[in-house]
């Protein structure tokens, strides 16, 4: 009984990791995705394009407050300011940068405009051009 009982509790655990995992972007149809390192750590593959974060400057929060990147390149976000932030827009969210880390890079595989902002202090905001 102990056994079976294991069994299943393992298939659960299973289960219930997928659903999380679809849930928090498993969704392979969204175009920008993450590749190697995680939130902050800046581990992994170096990206095509970094994006330096300034601070709270409004439209002037990162620079270049406008980039441009060809379909199927990478970027980053490197903090370098005093606080956290997080960049997301559209299909992304670079996750919690701490102060002097980096995103992991984000592959953008479509080309258009995404307009980004950070999701703590909303009135910084980006442009990210993906040709």
């Amino acid at each position: 009984m102990t056994r079976t009982r294991g069994g299943f509790l393992g298939v659960m655990a299973l289960v219930a990791g997928g659903l999380i995992a679809y849930a928090c972007g498993g969704n392979s149809s969204t175009s920008p995705t993450p590749v190697g390192g995680g939130g902050g750590t800046g581990g992994g593959t170096p990206a095509d394009v970094t994006i330096m974060i300034t601070g709270m400057n409004g439209a002037n929060s990162f620079n270049p407050g406008s980039a441009s990147v060809k379909a199927g390149q990478t970027v980053a976000w490197q903090n370098g300011d005093a606080i956290a932030h997080n960049p997301t827009g559209n299909g992304f969210d670079t996750g919690l940068i701490p102060p002097g880390g980096t995103s992991a890079p984000i592959k953008f595989s479509t080309a258009g405009t995404i307009n980004y902002h950070c999701g703590i202090h909303p009135s910084m905001t980006g442009t990210l051009v993906v040709q």
